[in-house]
């Protein structure tokens, strides 16, 4: 799912090409994108693109007349743009293809690879409906210390969960708070009762250096160009999707616990003092053949390999 570093970048590219353009016509090219009611849709068209903004892992476009079209990625959901006037006539449909938004200077095309059609669109007016979107979270980049330890310590969950709690804090989710963790050296089933205050500090600087940079490499990767690969999955990452690779800070190979449709990837060395996190499903089934140690986990792998 696109988080922060990416939806800022999103809107950025985007102000670039819509910002004071008219947005002549919205096309709902599947039933289920489109998530509210009233206003209409067609009472976006025709007006002329006020701004952009983020909205946790929103993307608002406000019009004229108050109002804001909300678009949610969700994890399958991207945005193409296509330069130029739009073409009269029925827009392409596609296998993937959710909505076209068309504007003055181009078309912005609503996508989503995936059976379970997630992503969607609301349209609202004003700054209530606005709010009505934002799941409260607090801004990561722009709070304090003494704001963030606040927001941590609100409900005793792991580090993990608390970090991708929309509630809690806006924008983060299951790709940087895997390298917001290994930043600051914290296990991510650390429980947020236990973080020390010292480990919060560390935490919090994780969390502001973490996104700006990447906020900063992908911006400047798309500097001139619309972004094409937006994924949760880079090669630069230190072990978001790296499982099994070597760990850039120490070498050993990072570990992950899978769970539902997610899944956290650590570094035993660096996060949990070698103690290999529990994955449910395969402790339930390995029981007490489940390696706790890093050196127990090389251990059994040098054995299974046998005699050379």
């Amino acid at each position: 799912m696109p988080e922060l570093p990416d939806i800022v970048v999103y809107t950025r590219r985007l102000s670039e090409r819509i910002e004071g353009a008219t947005l002549i016509r919205v096309r709902l090219l599947s039933p289920f994108v489109l998530r509210s009611v009233t206003p209409p849709p067609s009472a976006a068209e025709n007006r002329r693109v006020l701004g952009l903004r983020r909205v946790g892992k929103r993307i608002a476009i406000g019009l004229e007349g108050d109002l804001w079209l909300v678009v949610h990625l969700m994890i399958a959901g991207r945005l193409n743009w296509k330069e130029g006037s739009p073409v009269p006539g029925p827009a392409k449909r596609g296998k993937i293809a959710l909505a076209a938004l068309e504007f003055s200077t181009g078309t912005l095309t609503l996508t989503e690879a995936s059976t379970k059609k997630r992503a969607s669109i609301h349209l609202v007016q004003g700054e209530p409906g606005l709010a009505a979107l934002d799941r409260g979270g607090i801004e990561p980049l722009q709070a304090g210390l003494p704001a963030f330890a606040e927001a941590l310590r609100r409900e005793n969950h792991t580090l993990k969960r608390a970090l991708t709690d929309p509630r809690l804090f806006s924008g983060i989710g299951n790709a940087y708070s895997d390298e917001i963790l290994h930043r600051a050296r914290l296990s991510p089933a650390k429980l947020t009762s236990r973080a020390t205050d010292e480990e919060i500090g560390d935490l919090h600087r994780a969390v502001r250096d973490v996104l700006t940079e990447w906020t900063e490499r992908l911006d400047a990767e798309s500097a001139g160009r619309f972004p094409q690969k937006v994924t949760a999955f880079r090669e630069e990452m230190a072990v978001h999707g790296r499982f099994g690779k070597p760990c850039p800070a120490c070498s050993a190979p990072v570990q992950r616990i899978v769970y539902a449709e997610n899944e956290s990837n650590y570094c035993a060395r660096c996060q949990t003092g070698g103690r290999l996190l529990s994955d449910r499903a395969l402790a339930r089934l390995l029981r007490e053949d489940w390696p706790k140690t890093l050196e127990e986990l090389e251990e059994r792998k040098k054995g299974s390999a046998g005699p050379a």
